[in-house]
């Protein structure tokens, strides 16, 4: 995990000649204050449709009774701290308080740091039944009417916003339970349990297919790679010959991006925090259950994307084609800023700057380059993004006015967005001096990951294109070695390192 957060943690903009791997840049320190200033910015985000008031927090219909929870520390209303296990009391609905839905989710989110999902639902379950009395044959029926809605809305606000949690065995086991005591005898109720897990089934038997799919793409790119080494002739197509639009070639990457983002858990922002140091005392304990991996598996796009593009440049023989599909990747990236992909984009630039791309002085001598000098620009790494992030701030402006699903799409360079989440957690402590939870910190964090909630709900709105899909997806990348050894040959070594590397090549 820790080499992974290295990759994913230098996000600057590679020069030419670089590889595809990012350099690590220092962040500046994130305190208190800066978070303060920010929480009033936290968007509106389903399926939280609520204002947010300048705590970071809306006002809900059922109004928080500060002064009956004991442990949490409040700051001009603004809860900032709390002890663990008052985080957990507060989380819990009784007939006369149900817990804001943003607090659900930042307290979902970010209690992991310190508790397993299945003991904090244990928890939650202990006192639901203890203090509503529900394991009384006896408890009057009125009050458990009361809140049972309360406490079947909780459960449905965890298990359709962390589904992955309840991959875990013991998860299901005590939702099982306790709604099991919360629908005896009542037929609406059982029938609202009934609904909620249902639908929590059909989202992890989802996901359990795209896993499948995704391993089963996987095998196909590596069997196409063998073929690749032994009968380079196989290789018949190029991307020009599958799609020569480039307006068309940026949907079916939005098509890819989107579905990828759709199936990243938010928990998995975490989970990446988590393991980064396995060692520490508070965390240790969270390495042996990760439930997705697919905030791996869309970095991992990411990189392959980026050898597609290097590899359909350094494939051709004829130096007049190699312009020509450097040319055409420009207008694609071009076309990814436009409907608001920016990940497409940063990886089609990476691709370009890559070192055996940009030694092709004669091929690159034919390109006009003004277009993808405009590029570089928006993504300049300078001023920690700046541009990028202007660009981001008005799609996503444009995102919330939006009058199609068009304008809805926004997809952000995904590893700066790790990055930044990376820095937050690094930038403020867990805990305060007196053992409470920073919950403060976890107001801003949540902001952070909400947001990203937001976008990865667009579904797409162009066609798919089954025929291009399945090339982007599968079709055979060189590895940086084969693409030096393709550059070489189309392009003659131009000093004696190069000429070393060359021979070297030609001998495996």
């Amino acid at each position: 995990m820790a080499k992974f957060l290295a990759e994913l943690l230098g996000c600057t903009l590679p020069e030419k000649g670089a590889s595809p791997m990012f350099e690590c840049r220092s962040q500046p320190h994130i305190g208190l204050r800066h978070v303060t200033k920010q929480r009033d910015k936290m968007p509106q985000t389903p399926p939280f449709p609520v204002m947010y008031g300048s705590n970071g927090y809306n006002k809900n219909l059922y109004k928080a009774k500060e002064e009956d929870y004991e442990g949490l520390y409040y700051h001009e209303n603004n809860l900032v701290s709390g002890s663990l296990e008052a985080l957990i009391e507060h989380l819990v609905p009784t007939v006369a308080y149900f817990p804001d839905r943003t607090y659900i989710f930042t307290f979902l989110l970010s209690s992991r740091l310190f508790i397993h999902p299945y003991e904090l639902m244990s928890k939650v379950c202990h006192l639901c039944v203890d203090q509503q009395r529900l394991a009384d044959p006896q408890a009057d029926k009125a009050r458990v009417r009361k809140i049972a809605p309360k406490i079947l809305q909780l459960l449905t606000e965890w298990t359709e916003t962390f589904p992955y949690d309840f991959r875990d065995e013991r998860m299901m086991k005590s939702l099982k339970e306790l709604t099991h005591r919360l629908s005896t005898g009542d037929e609406l109720y059982r029938k609202a349990v009934q609904q909620m897990t249902q639908t929590l089934i059909r989202k992890l038997t989802t996901l359990s297919q795209y896993e499948e799919a995704l391993a089963k793409i996987n095998s196909s790119v590596t069997d196409r790679l063998t073929v690749l080494k032994t009968k380079p002739q196989a290789i018949q197509r190029d991307i020009l010959t599958i799609c020569s639009d480039p307006f068309t070639l940026a949907q079916q990457l939005t098509h890819i991006e989107l579905e990828r983002l759709s199936y990243i858990g938010p928990e998995e922002f975490i989970q990446a925090l988590v393991q980064k140091d396995p060692l520490d005392n508070d965390k240790r304990c969270f390495s042996d259950h990760k439930k997705a991996s697919n905030l791996e598996a869309y970095v991992e796009w990411f990189n392959r994307l980026s050898y597609l593009v290097a590899t359909e440049i350094c494939m051709p023989v004829k130096k007049k084609h190699r312009a020509r599909v450097i040319e055409f990747f420009i207008d694609v990236a071009r076309e990814c800023f436009n409907i608001g992909n920016f990940n497409s984009l940063m990886a089609i630039i990476t691709g370009m700057n890559m070192s055996p791309v940009s030694r092709l002085k004669k091929t690159w001598g034919k390109v006009k380059t003004a277009k993808f000098d405009i590029l570089e620009h928006q993504m300049d790494p300078s001023s920690n993004f700046y541009n990028y992030r202007t660009a981001l701030r008005g799609a996503t402006q444009r995102s919330i006015t939006a009058h199609s699903s068009r304008e809805k799409i926004v997809i952000p360079f995904f590893s700066l967005l790790i990055k930044d989440i990376y820095f937050l957690n690094e930038g403020c402590a867990n805990r305060l001096p007196n053992g409470h939870v920073n919950f403060e910190k976890f107001w801003e964090l949540a902001k952070q990951v909400m947001e990203f909630m937001t976008w990865k709900k667009v579904e797409c709105p162009f066609d798919r294109d089954r025929k291009i899909l399945q090339y982007l997806l599968t079709a055979p990348v060189f590895s940086e070695d084969a693409l030096y050894l393709a550059s070489y040959e189309s392009e003659g070594p131009e000093n004696n390192m190069e000429k070393d590397r060359w021979k070297s090549l030609r001998c495996v």
